[in-house]
């Protein structure tokens, strides 16, 4: 038995894997930072095998309530993932799986690879609606990819979808890929109306480095990208620095920062409740938008969610408060589980890559639907 993670977004140290039914592993934490609960490793020789895959600092994971209820996905050709049989004792994630193949990939989620990501965006670029804009170099001198689909001018409202800023959120890239396929769809006359209205701009990955290094949460110097849209840095923090500036060159009518949750098996939007400027008008856009969008897909909700912040409560460090008080515009931020949607499970997959692309494609046609009482 051989068990590696030497591969991009790979993390876990394999302890002892000389007995099958007690291969003890550990996760590696993000670089300068306490934070890690994201795995993602290869068992090699595996086949016909009843592995016991023992991650034994699970308890010390920056959302160890997270494990209850949760189970690891696992795939054999890393295109198709499924859920496999895993137990949290209070100390340590144990996932048991007899593989059909040599080989098996485990992982907290299904992964988005930097390689996915550059395919991506070539596959975006040859659009005649896309224009790929490099805005600048992260710390492991990797590019931040910006997308535009349509053309600017000032009868056109500016959309602006950021993703993953958390690495470990891999979910977040997938429903990155589900909106563009659609917006790649030159048929498709909801995305013709919304980009005769608007001009809307994409950043798939906000956090590269962390990506590709196997994080959970942090960039390669281990700064959490969402609690720096105050004062971001190029020594910190350049994918915030870049991506800010140009919000801040092209305005912003509507936003959406796409996250993960590890602990609630729920879809849900969080809004800026608890921002100077909140007021019953910004209240009704955010209702009006999320219960629109509850409508339109099953495994949306808007009755759970994370509590609302008391006036003048919000941290403005976030994404979705600093912009939603610079630009005095709905902002939101949509969360998806790493478990399952509770009120319509999967027991073979759970949530997976497959519906996070559906829900992006919901998300782009609730806008549509609401585009006069939240954009115009």
């Amino acid at each position: 038995m051989i068990v590696s993670s030497q591969f991009d977004a790979g993390n876990i140290e394999c302890i002892d894997c000389s007995d099958a039914q007690n291969i003890v592993l550990r996760i590696r934490q993000d670089n300068e930072s306490e934070f890690y609960q994201w795995f993602y490793f290869r068992a090699a020789n595996a086949r016909n095998i009843d592995c016991r895959y023992v991650i034994s600092n699970a308890d010390g994971a920056a959302y160890s309530g997270g494990w209850k209820d949760y189970r690891a996905v696992a795939s054999y050709d890393r295109e198709y993932w499924f859920r496999v049989d895993t137990e949290f004792d209070g100390k340590q994630l144990v996932i048991k799986h007899n593989s059909a193949y040599d080989q098996a990939y485990f992982a907290y989620f299904a992964p988005y690879s930097m390689e996915r990501h550059a395919d991506l965006i070539a596959l975006a670029q040859s659009s005649h609606f896309c224009q790929v804009e490099t805005l600048g170099e992260t710390l492991d001198d990797q590019t931040i990819d910006c997308l535009r689909f349509g053309e600017p001018d000032n009868r056109r409202k500016v959309i602006w979808l950021v993703a993953r800023q958390h690495p470990g959120e891999s979910m977040a890239e997938w429903w990155m890929e589900g909106l563009i396929n659609r917006l790649l769809d030159d048929n498709d006359p909801v995305v013709l109306d919304l980009l005769h209205k608007a001009v809307i701009y994409l950043v798939p990955n906000m956090n590269p480095d962390g990506s590709r290094r196997g994080h959970l949460r942090t960039n390669a110097c281990g700064a959490n990208l969402n609690r720096e849209w105050r004062e971001p840095t190029l020594a910190r923090s350049p994918e915030v620095y870049h991506v800010l500036e140009k919000i801040k060159s092209t305005g912003l009518d509507f936003g959406l920062d796409v996250h993960g949750d590890e602990a609630l098996p729920y879809n849900f939007i969080a809004g800026t409740e608890g921002i100077p400027s909140w007021n019953e008008m910004r209240q009704q856009k955010l209702d009006l938008y999320r219960y629109t969008l509850a409508n339109l897909n099953p495994d949306f909700q808007a009755t759970h969610g994370y509590p609302q912040n008391g006036p003048g409560q919000a941290n403005m460090n976030y994404c979705s408060n600093s912009l939603a008080e610079l630009f005095g515009a709905p902002v939101m931020t949509l969360e998806m589980p790493f478990k399952d949607a509770s009120d319509t499970p999967d027991l073979v997959q759970g949530w997976s890559p497959e519906r996070c692309m559906k829900l992006a494609s919901s998300c782009l046609d609730a806008l549509h639907l609401c585009w006069d009482e939240i954009v115009s």
